[in-house]
């Protein structure tokens, strides 16, 4: 259904967003990521930069609001230092990315963590995951954090889960996804 809300029409989507809680590091030992891919730190990263990665990586799980978030206000989040940007990399291709936030002291959030569409299904996740919860841990917070909604890949729960995480609580969201974006929206999501 398209409604016309602020600056153009969008589309109204309903999902599920739940809120997970890790309260101690993982245990055992880090898997190891497959031979040619490594992760880089990307201090202060530009807008443009940032936007390819975030819209590969969310193209096909309704990541938007990024993409709408004015250009100077994106830049300023970015050249935060309690923000971090790490890039998973093979040769010169980015293949995903992580962003770790400490805005909130005592905590880490796992703002954003995936892999772009080809990745997917190749084994690197799960080695990719954990190297994002060393660097989380790597400054000694109280917990780290991270939500997933039901826009999200199907196996981004049992992942998180698996890793660690507990949930802590779900709530309902309606949200108006401007159409000039043209995402591909499912349409179990559909309102």
């Amino acid at each position: 259904m398209n409604a016309m809300i602020g600056s153009g029409p969008t589309t109204r989507i309903v999902v599920d967003v739940t809120f997970l809680c890790m309260d101690a590091p993982p245990a055992g030992p880090a898997a190891v990521l497959p031979e040619g891919y490594r992760i880089a730190r990307h201090p202060a990263p530009d807008a443009a930069f940032y936007r390819v990665l975030y819209d590969g990586v969310g193209q096909d799980y309704c990541w938007w609001m990024r993409r709408v978030m004015p250009e100077g206000e994106l830049t300023a989040l970015l050249r935060d230092p309690r923000v971090q940007l790490h890039v998973l990399w093979r040769g010169e291709e980015a293949c995903g990315f992580f962003e770790l936030d400490r805005q909130v002291p005592g905590e880490v959030n796992l703002a954003y963590f995936g892999l772009m569409p080809g990745q997917i299904g190749h084994g690197i996740g799960r080695a990719f995951l954990r190297a994002a919860l060393d660097e989380a841990w790597g400054w000694r917070p109280q917990s780290v954090r991270v939500n997933t909604c039901s826009a999200d890949h199907p196996r981004a729960m049992e992942t998180y889960r698996q890793a660690g995480f507990r949930v802590v609580r779900t709530v309902r969201e309606v949200w108006d996804i401007p159409d000039r974006l043209g995402m591909r929206v499912p349409a179990a999501l559909l309102v």
